[in-house]
């Protein structure tokens, strides 16, 4: 085998290694998405192909019918990746970073073979023999390859065979709201914002979606209005609810000066927008849901916070308050204001949750720091319901804590990820090192945390479907709901309303 042959594989693994990594597991995070069972199949058939392939091609030396062997396992790779092409266009749209990626590949793919068909027809026209061989670091090369492969091979066959999720019908999530609403809804793009819109347009509701970014918008689930600014709204539009989720998101970069200022104004420069347009419009919606977060509570330590308490200085604290005041202005206008103080939204589709899970499933999980810090959390689909009940329920006003019953530490939190993953979880991040590369971030939303309990909505009858964390944990990664708790709360929900 030629040096340049050596370079064109060396390449394709570096490719292949990117998009397994980036675009499967960390962008896309293919794993925990039901709907991608067969492209992970895929997936795993070809990494152990090439498993197999990158040994022979270190070590051995196939002639006769063992080269034929090879080229049947060249073809079968061809076929697999066809497949896998048209399997991941069908079931979901690919970034265009990913598009480009494959194209690389499938031309670096179609050099190899080039340069490599000649050698093993040569081969194959040779009495039946193995020989061994070493091609020093190309050798060693493929066998750090194989065992990558193997690795994200076997990952890949176990997820697609993942015993699925607990899938609440997105419809059953807004039965509180009376029939036909109207709802503007911005940040519908994000993490919460999906499942809203999911489930409003399912169960038959007028959606108007605010999305700067049409392309991301169309991937939202239909019927909907889509609008890229509020201006386009005519004073006579009926509009029944705002939920106002948007703002730059808060833990994806280092805050910096600049990060700081983007994540104040993008919630203060929304949420003034949102006021302006209720003050122009005839018929002013009956309530804005708005966003704010526990980080309202500052740093705390085990005191029970519900929604009378006041806040401690901190950057999260500054940020919640200025953004409440903001929709506090709402009410001059007879609007009701539902300020939603969000703790961790669990769900695989984003949020913490989905940023644990891929070094919790490899084994390299563990709490943070002393890991007695408090951690509020909801699970998706409660946090859904709990906006539909704040829409719906005029007792609902003020701060409510958008927060399961029964928060946890983090050492809590990492044992029951770990149980639910069926890994060990002790490798410890220690808080040094943390404070040292990300600050404030670190010690605001990782070291410290806050008792947040939901007062105002247990008060006002809202009943949590997972009301505890192995609860949550069991149905949205996909064991088996273990609790008493959920089953006693499934007793309690009302019926869904019956579809008219």
């Amino acid at each position: 085998m030629t040096l340049t042959l050596w370079t064109l594989i060396a390449i394709q693994i570096a490719m292949a290694s990117f998009d397994t990594i980036y675009h499967h597991e960390l962008a896309e995070r293919l794993a925990w998405r039901p709907s991608q069972r067969h492209e992970l199949t895929l997936h795993a058939a070809r990494s152990l192909i090439y498993a197999a392939l990158f040994l022979v091609l270190g070590f051995l030396e196939p002639h006769g019918f063992f080269a034929m062997l090879v080229i049947a396992a060249l073809a079968v790779e061809v076929f697999v990746t066809l497949a896998d092409f048209i399997e991941e266009d069908m079931s979901r749209k690919l970034p265009a970073s990913e598009r480009v990626n494959h194209t690389l590949l499938a031309i670096n793919y179609g050099a190899i073979l080039v340069l490599a068909a000649p050698v093993l027809v040569a081969w194959a026209g040779e009495p039946a023999a193995v020989k061994l061989v070493s091609h020093g670091y190309w050798s060693a090369l493929m066998v750090f390859a194989a065992a990558g492969a193997v690795i994200f091979g076997l990952r890949d066959l176990a997820a697609s065979r993942r015993p699925e999720a607990a899938v609440t019908a997105p419809e059953d999530l807004v039965t509180a709201l009376p029939p036909r609403q109207t709802v503007l809804v911005t940040g519908a793009t994000g993490f919460i914002g999906r499942r809203l819109v999911q489930a409003l347009t399912t169960a038959g509701h007028q959606v108007i979606v605010l999305a700067r970014d049409p392309a991301r918008a169309a991937t939202l689930n239909p019927p909907f209005r889509l609008i890229t600014g509020l201006s386009q709204l005519p004073d006579d539009t009926a509009i029944d609810a705002i939920v106002n989720l948007a703002g730059e998101p808060v833990a994806n970069g280092l805050w910096t000066v600049g990060k700081r200022h983007r994540i104040l104004a993008s919630r203060l420069r929304m949420t003034g927008n949102v006021v302006r347009l209720i003050r122009r419009l005839h018929r002013k919606p009956a309530v804005l849901v708005n966003g704010s977060a526990i980080g309202w509570y500052g740093a705390r330590d085990d005191e029970i916070l519900t929604e009378a308490e006041s806040g401690r200085p901190s950057f999260g604290n500054s940020v919640c308050a200025d953004w409440e005041r903001a929709a506090v202005q709402a009410e001059r206008f007879g609007v009701r204001v539902v300020r939603l103080r969000i703790g961790l939204v669990l769900g695989t589709e984003g949020g913490m949750l989905a940023q644990m899970l891929i070094p919790f499933e490899y084994g390299f999980g563990g709490p943070i720091g002393s890991g007695r810090q408090w951690m509020p959390w909801i699970a998706l689909d409660d946090m859904v319901r709990l906006i539909a009940s704040a829409i719906a329920n005029p007792a609902f006003t003020g701060p409510v804590n958008a927060t399961a019953p029964e928060p946890v530490r983090n050492a809590t939190f990492t044992h029951e990820l770990a149980r639910a993953l069926r890994r060990p979880a002790v490798l410890r991040l220690p808080a040094a090192p943390l404070r040292w590369l990300a600050g404030d971030m670190a010690e605001e939303l990782l070291l410290t945390g806050r008792r947040v309990v939901p007062d105002k909505a247990l008060r006002n009858g809202f009943v949590f479907r997972y009301p505890s964390l192995r609860a949550a944990l069991s149905a949205i990664l996909g064991g088996a709901v273990e609790s008493d708790d959920v089953r006693r709360a499934l007793s309690h929900l009302p019926a869904p309303a019956a579809k008219k």
